[in-house]
């Protein structure tokens, strides 16, 4: 599916989540390579069970805190490679199909293709990063916090290497 622009896109990504019931409580449309909408955490459960075909939350709780979220990566876009040392997430690809590089180790690996439906487990400290092709790519994301006295947020970010100088 193609979308004249990223605003077409975000709205309607936007005008789904609230039709499904979700309180967006953030919304980042200014990312070099797209952005993302960060979902109300109470409602993890009701995520999984719309994006992650049910998936157990409590499964998914290593510290007990859950941050659902949307991601949205442009056609031709990469994000950071980059690791997080205070969370492990889960990505499902909702839209399009998208590049996944994963590693233990600060070297990238070959780019495996992910399509709707297919699901990634990242660990904590796992380098890894998201790759546009040639549409508009939308993931299902769940953070797993793993420090419950200190929770993930957007500087739990190490970029090892990132396109925009970041």
């Amino acid at each position: 599916m193609t979308y004249q622009t990223k605003e077409a896109l975000f709205n309607e990504i936007e005008g789904v989540l609230n039709e499904q019931g979700f309180q967006v409580v953030q919304q980042d449309q200014t990312r070099p390579w797209g952005g993302f909408f960060v979902i109300e955490e109470s409602q993890a459960q009701q995520f999984a069970n719309t994006y992650f075909n049910g998936l157990d939350v409590q499964e998914l709780k290593i510290s007990g805190k859950l941050s659902p979220k949307i991601l949205v990566v442009a056609p031709g876009k990469r994000l950071s490679w980059q690791y997080h040392h205070r969370r492990a997430e889960i990505w499902q690809v909702v839209r399009g199909v998208v590049g996944v590089v994963t590693s233990d180790t600060d070297e990238e690996h070959e780019l495996k293709l992910l399509h709707p439906g297919d699901v990634i487990r990242l660990n904590q400290g796992e380098r890894h990063r998201l790759v546009g092709l040639d549409e508009w790519g939308v993931l299902a994301e769940i953070w797993q916090h793993t420090d419950s006295d200190n929770p993930s947020d957007e500087d739990d970010i190490v970029r090892v290497q990132d396109d925009f100088g970041r």
